[in-house]
């Protein structure tokens, strides 16, 4: 029995396959801010392909994708997400049956854009973060909430999404000290933060003020003074960041400036690098060493902090060279010394000393005057008399052969 041919796939999408690629895509993401952003490049990608002429579904559309994205300035890191976006919709249309896989993997081969150095983080110093903790005035529950906030977001370091789902019962003690226990971040990555004291004492303040024992600690503030709700939102957070740190002349600040704050100032009262790791919750260090924004110091270098005694050390203070001895009168009369009177001081020296002292003793050398030359005098010329000392060459500029014996038992 012959097989009914197969249909073939599709190279033109229409809008209703796309929508249904769209949603395989978002329901197949866990973290709600993957698919925001997800379905945010994606739309943006069905409108332009829309908007086109009806080509087909392949590397060639999704590289012209690209250099519209490339052409309205956007950063790299931008145009890679929804390139990313874009892949991800391909192969859900090639496992639905709605593309062909030969176009799904030329799609694959379509190439990012390059990330060329990274943009520069902004950080504020300890007298900034002062400056701005003091300028909330006030005993409402506003001014306490928003103290409690940026004291969290400077003492803590946590993103604003985890500031906006903080709940009362995570804050506990452990091993003497408060923190923050078992903490969903990003990625779903659990980690203990520890709470300082001063950010405590915030914290008490306001949930104190507003009577919060249970759920979210932070709470939306009504325009007559009330809480009410049963949270806020990321936003919330951004603009009491924004408005908060403008009172303080400072402007363009975000609420993730003061996690790299928190970073920074970490590192700089001394804490490890690998505790500041713990404390973001980064799972690579070189995202710790990012946020840092520390500089090689060579002036200051950190293998300079320890000197450790080992048997290698003693050996070569042993085998340190003695003090240069004191020239006397007869060697700084010499005619043949050095103008700083102590050539014979080095290793070099001693070394050519003690040979010019040989040659000396076995061929004493005639001086044109009445005293012989001491050996310091000889050693100061080690090259010179070595010369001398040695047998004379013919014409030629070789050295005469040396007779055999038998030659010279046979000679007469």
């Amino acid at each position: 029995m012959r097989k009914k041919p197969s249909k073939p796939r599709r190279s033109v999408l229409r809008l209703r396959d796309l929508d249904h690629s769209k949603a395989t895509v978002l329901n197949s993401l866990g973290s709600p801010a993957s698919r925001r952003a997800y379905g945010f490049a994606m739309d943006e990608f069905i409108a332009w392909y829309c908007s086109e002429p009806r080509l087909a579904f392949g590397r060639i559309v999704v590289t012209r994708f690209r250099m519209s994205l490339e052409e309205r300035g956007l950063a790299s890191s931008s145009i890679n997400q929804r390139l990313a976006a874009v892949r991800r919709l391909a192969y859900e249309a090639a496992d639905c049956g709605l593309l062909s896989p030969e176009l799904a993997a030329g799609i694959r081969r379509v190439k990012g854009a390059k990330h060329l150095g990274h943009r520069s983080g902004n950080w504020l110093t300890l007298e900034q973060c002062t400056t701005v903790l003091n300028g909330i005035t006030g005993n409402d529950l506003r001014a306490k909430r928003d103290r409690a906030m940026i004291a969290v977001l400077i003492g803590c370091g946590l993103r604003r999404a985890e500031l906006a789902a903080l709940e009362v019962d995570r804050v506990q003690t452990r091993q003497g000290h408060w923190a923050i226990v078992d903490l969903v971040g990003k990625g779903g990555h659990i980690r203990t933060v520890p709470i300082p004291k001063w950010v405590k004492d915030a914290i008490d303040s306001w949930t104190s003020a507003a009577g919060i024992t249970n759920g979210r600690v932070f709470r939306a503030v009504s325009r007559v003074g009330t809480v009410w709700g049963t949270g806020i939102s990321e936003n919330v957070v951004w603009h009491v960041v924004s408005n908060r740190c403008n009172k303080g002349e400072l402007e363009h600040v975000a609420p993730h400036d003061l996690r790299r704050t928190c970073a920074r100032l970490c590192h700089s009262s001394g804490g490890e690098l690998e505790q500041i790791q713990f404390l973001l919750g980064h799972s690579s260090v070189q995202t710790t060493e990012r946020y840092l924004g520390c500089k090689q110091n060579l002036g200051n270098p950190v293998n300079d902090r320890f000197t450790p005694l080992t048997k290698m050390s003693q050996v070569q203070a042993d085998n340190d060279p003695e003090p240069p001895a004191k020239t006397g009168p007869a060697q700084e009369s010499s005619p043949n010394a050095s103008p700083s009177g102590s050539s014979h001081c080095d290793a070099q020296s001693r070394v050519s000393r003690s040979n010019a002292c040989d040659v000396s003793k076995s061929e004493p050398m005639r001086m044109s005057g009445s005293r012989m030359p001491c050996p310091e005098e000889k050693a100061c010329q080690p090259v010179r008399l070595h010369l001398s000392a040695t047998a004379a060459t013919n014409s030629s500029g070789r050295r005469p052969r040396r007779p055999s014996r038998a030659e010279l038992l046979n000679k007469p």
